[in-house]
Order: structure tokens, then sequence, then C-alpha cells
């Protein structure tokens, strides 16, 4: 057997089977659009400045103003302002240094939910992340049927789109899912350059917005003593602050995209030299200069929104009545939208429009490349998900199906999914604040500061403000709990069953001996040289009634490879690297021990370890105990009856490849 068995041939069978499935798919898509698809596993992208960057999480991030300003005023009426203010401290002061932190410590992408699931082990971790997933995937998913639903609501409220689209928001909002999911195909590079012809533009035509209807504002006075004399505001300065911050979780959707700018930090340029760790640079690689265009990205674009999101609110508070803004209103999901056709013109007004409806359309590119960048590096790996979900063609053909059916569940209703949307973004904040609080609790162990204490108690605070948030907000609409739920639901049916499925893999990602003479000894034993006998435990004398045994009742002249295996303390992982150790048999040097550790399965590894090294033959003892308790062990725990699963590792094995090797053969002993 050559050393390139390594990489199991599962992983090849499964993709060829994916290709053959969608290859239809992909042949009409490349000839109709002309483009490449790309396909196989996540390849290394092309890093671009952090701005660049900052663009594609802002199409998200952003794209909030289409709606937020309209969502505040329903939420709040007059003090919608007050509450923008305060959403605006949050934001600053608990979001952006909570994910500047997660930048700093998870700076290969992988976010707050990598740091828990390092924190976390075994299974009780592996639910805990799948939670997390489950709320993080109705962030996601929400953002991309929310921003086509806001879409199309600006399309069909224009008086000259209406004309031709008609008033059907759910088919223009289904139609804007599947232009997204084809944009995707073309990878992040260009995704990143339309992110930029979407982002800038719309800012730029959001100031002007803004700037008029607060001219507007100061030519007519009268309006700006009209609002202050609304009836809210004759109670004093606490009671304001305590309206302002019980509506606040109903704001909590302008928080979105610090989950997303975290997820893509591998697209974030290092610059031109590799920065180690200035500690000990023989320890551990940090990208200094991506670190720190992240939190450049973070802050630029919390500062940004803030004052987009402060502005805004006073222009439409003052300008609009709640009326106009609740379901069916004529400023319903598009306040701003309302005031550029009002005060600057329907020509100006669908130039913002079209600006408005490109950014919302493109706001699922960022959360599409945070289900792209996590269900792959967490699923598969778990052995929860087959392994086309490796592959991002397939995954963004899946995420477009379900995009559809939340479309078709919530009818395109903007209001209807804010709460939804709230929901998962908090989740992930909180998981985030916490996440970062373990981390420096843990660094307080070894450093004993100050400053490390103070952020200990500040991020506790921080933790505190998004419980508060997240509870009010699943309190007054459960919906966003309801879809985490059904994905945490859909999850575990799709995790029991893809690890029925994929129980009997060999489950190893590579091997690596300890010492040269291990390495040596392993290129001996390959090729027919020696009979591979599994066992758990055992003295001198016990090698030797062993071997005597063997070479008595089944007639063996060749040297024996007695194989002990070490599982690792979490048998929740579903892959790992494993350790080898060589040495001879000191009661007969021609004998090997073979000593594996870090391994999950104990039926996995000894069929690794027989495709590696090729043996004549392979003895295993039977347990004779209960066959489904046997079962469960192996299910949850990698070990079981190991004889007759180990076979049936190997036969599942030799099925799918389409070598016509000489096999094993395989003797069942009882012990």
């Amino acid at each position: 057997m050559n050393d390139n068995k390594k990489q199991t041939k599962d992983t090849k069978d499964y993709k060829n089977k994916t290709q053959k499935v969608i290859s239809g798919v992909s042949f009409f898509l490349t000839k109709l659009f002309y483009f490449k698809v790309k396909t196989g596993p996540a390849v290394q992208e092309k890093t671009h400045h952090w701005f660049s960057v900052l663009c594609l999480t802002g199409v998200d991030y952003f794209s909030t103003l289409a709606y937020q300003p309209g969502i505040a005023l329903m939420a709040v009426g007059a003090l919608a302002p007050f509450s923008s203010f305060l959403l605006v401290l949050v934001t600053l002061f608990g979001a952006v240094p909570t994910y500047r932190e997660v930048a700093k410590r998870s700076y290969t992408g992988q976010g707050s939910i990598a740091m828990l699931e390092s924190y976390l082990k075994g299974w009780l971790g592996k639910f805990c992340v799948l939670g997390l997933i489950s709320f993080a995937m109705t962030d996601f998913f929400i953002t991309i049927t929310l921003s086509a639903s806001d879409a199309a609501a600006h399309m069909v409220e224009n008086p000259y789109f209406s004309q031709i689209v008609g008033h059907s928001n759910l088919g223009i909002s289904i139609i804007m899912v599947l232009i997204l999911g084809f944009i995707f195909y073309m990878g992040f590079k260009e995704a990143i350059l339309f992110a930029m012809l979407c982002t800038l533009p719309f800012l730029f035509l959001t100031l002007i917005v803004i700037g008029v209807s607060g001219y507007e504002i100061v030519k007519d006075i009268s309006l700006f003593y009209q609002w202050i004399n609304e009836p809210i505001f004759k109670v004093d300065l606490f009671g304001l602050f305590i309206i302002s911050a019980l509506a606040f979780p109903k704001l909590a959707l302008g928080l979105s995209g610090f989950e997303t700018g975290v997820s893509v930090m591998p697209l974030i340029s290092n610059g031109k030299n590799n920065d180690q760790h200035p500690h000990n640079k023989l320890i551990s690689y940090v990208p200094l200069e991506r670190i720190k265009g992240t939190k450049n990205l973070l802050l630029c674009s919390a500062v940004i929104m803030s004052a987009y999101l402060l502005t805004s609110s006073v222009v439409t508070s003052i300008l609009l009545k709640q009326a106009q803004v609740v379901d069916g209103g004529e400023a319903a999901g598009r306040a701003l939208s309302f005031l550029a056709h009002k005060y600057v013109g329907n020509i100006f007004g669908t130039i913002y429009d079209i600006s408005t409806i490109v950014i919302l359309g493109f706001a699922g590119a960022s959360a599409l490349a945070g289900l792209l960048n996590i269900i792959p590096r967490y699923l598969p790996r778990f052995g929860m998900a087959p392994q086309w979900a490796s592959f991002r063609r397939p995954l963004v053909i899946l995420i477009t199906l379900i995009s559809i059916l939340i479309l078709v569940v919530f009818k395109a209703n903007v209001n209807a999914q804010t709460g939804a949307y709230a929901t998962g973004i908090l989740a992930l904040i909180l998981s985030a604040s916490i996440a970062v609080m373990i981390a420096l609790k843990r660094e307080a162990k070894l450093n004993h500061s100050k400053k490390i204490k103070f952020k200990i108690f500040y991020f506790a605070l921080v933790s505190c403000v998004f419980t508060y948030t997240l509870i009010d907000n699943i309190k007054i609409r459960p919906d966003g709990l309801v879809i985490a739920f059904l994905f945490f639901i859909a999850i575990l049916l799709a995790s029991a069953i893809s690890r029925w499925r994929r129980a009997f893999e060999l489950r190893v990602e590579s091997h690596t001996f300890l010492g040269k003479e291990s390495e040596n000894m392993w290129e001996e034993m390959k090729n027919k040289k020696v009979n591979l006998v599994p066992i758990s435990f055992g003295d001198k004398n016990w090698f030797k009634r062993k071997e005597e045994k063997i070479k008595e009742y089944y007639k063996c002249e060749s040297p024996l490879a007695f194989l002990t295996i070490s599982l690792r303390d979490d048998r929740s992982e579903f892959e790992t690297p494993l350790v080898i150790k060589i040495s001879k048999m000191d009661n007969n040097l021609s004998n090997y021990l073979i000593e594996v550790s870090g391994a999950v399965a104990l039926p996995n590894t000894i069929a690794y370890i027989s495709e590696q090294i090729d043996p004549i033959a392979i003895y295993l003892g039977l347990a004779r105990q209960n066959a489904m308790e046997q079962a469960i062990f192996y299910v949850l725990f990698g070990e079981g009856e190991i004889g007759i699963l180990t076979y049936k590792v190997l036969v599942q094995y030799w099925e799918s490849t389409d070598e016509d090797d000489v096999r094993p053969v395989i003797f069942l002993m009882s012990e």
C-alpha cells in the first residue's frame, strides 16, 4: 500500500457521487452564464485591503439603513433617536470591543464559535457548538431573506418599477435570492469588487437624503418643535432612558455584521511580510497586520454606521409619523427612500431606490459567505454532515433553496422577519462576549495584571447587557428562537443520520511517527511482511502465550505485529491525527509492537493501520458481550465488538476502492 492512503478514498467517493448528481446543473449554468463554477474544498482566496473587505461586510451592515430608521420609528415613535443613541453606545462600547478581542484570538476567521469549542470539550461542547451554529444559521439565512424582501418592497413601491414588476413582493424576493446564488458561484474576488460598487454609492446617496431632509427641517423649524412637543417627551430624562432601554431589543438588528466581519478575516491582507508573535517566534504564527486590519474594519464600520443611525433616526422621526412606517403604510420598510422621493424628487428617488435595491439584493453575500465558512468548518469534521457539505457548489444550492422556503413562510414581509433576525444577531454577540470573558479568565491565571481583571469585569457587564436584550427579544418575538430550534433539530437529525452512515469510515486524518526508528520499522513491516494482532493489554508472558496460540492453531510462521491503541479523552471528535511508536518485542526480536495514541475509535484505527501496512493476516478478538450494548459503546465512545466492527470498516473501505490488491486474511478469535 502507498502512503497516499492517508487520505481515505471515502472522500473521493463522496466527491464523485456529488459531481454526478449536479453535473447536469453545473453544465447548464456554465453554458448559460459563461462563468467558471468553482467546486471542491475551499481554496486559498486572494487577500485584499481591509477597506475592501469592509465593503463586503458592509453590504450586510450598512444595508440595514434601508429599514432600520423605519423600524426604530415604529418601535418607539418620537423617541427613535434616543433608542438609536442607546444602540450606538452598545455598538461602540459592547460589540466593537468584544469582536476586537475575538479577532486577536481567532484570526483564522473561525470566530467566537470556534473559541467556545476549544473551551468546551466532549459531547457537551459539540451540542453547545451545534446550538450556536443554529443561531448563526438563523442570523445568516434571515439576512438573506430580509434583505431580499426589503429590496422587493423598494421595487414595488417605486412609481416607475411598479409598472413593470407589479406588486408581487414574494416573487421578486425569490428571484433576487436566486440571482444572489448565481452571482456567488463567481467566488469572493468578484463578490468583493461588486460589494464596493454597492456600498460606496449607497452611503453617498444616503448622505444626500439625510442632508436634504435635515435642510427641510431647518427650513421649516416648526417641524422640530412639533416633534419635541410630543406627549412622550413630558417624562424626565430617567424615564426617557427607561423607555429607550425597553425598546432597544427591537432595534438590535442594527448590530448585524460583526460576526461576519470576523469570519472574513482570511480575506484581509497581512501586509508584505508574515509577522510572527513578538514573544516567541517559534511557537505560534500570528498575522499581526491582518488582526490590525480587522480591528480597523470593525471600528471604522461601527463609527460610520453609528453616524448614519443617529442622523437617519432624527430626520425620520421628525418628518414621518408612526402610521406611515407600520405594515401597509406608505413608508413601510423604506423610510429613507420615501423621504428621497418626497424631498429630492422621483428621479433622484429612483436612483436611490436602485442603489438600495442593489445593496439589499447583495447584502446576503456576506451572510452566504458566513454560511459557506461555518458549515464546512464544523459539521463534516464532527461527522455530522456528509462529505459533500465540504464543497461550495452543492452548499450554495442548498442555502438558496432554504432561503426560498423561509421567504415563502414569512411571505416576504420585512417587519415579520426582524424578530428572528435580531435573535440570531444577539445570540452570536452574546456567545462572543462569553467566549472573550472565558479567554480572559484563562489568561488571568498566567498574568495577574489589573488590566486583565478590569477586562473580565467589563465583558461580564457586556454579557449581562446582551443576555437581557436576547431574553427580552425572545419574549416579545419568539419566532427567531423557533427558527433556531428548527435548525437545531434539523442539524441533530442530519447529524444522527450522518454519524450512522459515516461510522465505518477510517476516521483518521493523518499519522506521524515518534522518532526516526519508528518510521524505519514501519517501512520494514509494509507489504505482506507481518501479521497484525490488535491487543488491549498484556505483559511479556501474555505476549508469548498469544504468539504460541496463533502459531499453533493458525499455522502462522511470519512475524507478528502487536497493535495497542490509546483513545483520546474526547471521543466526540470524528476524525483525528495519530501518533505512532514502533519497537521490537523483547521476547522475540522478529516481532513488533505498534503503539498508537490519539485515536477516537478502535475498529476504525485498526482498519487504518491495516490498510497502511498491508499485513498478511489480521487476528481479531471477540468480546462475547451484548451486541446492542457494544453498538452503543462504539457510537459514543469508539469501543465495542472490535472484531466484527473492524471487519465491517475494512469491507466498506474495500468496496469504495478500485484496487485489486490481495486483501489480508481475517481471523476472528474467541478470547
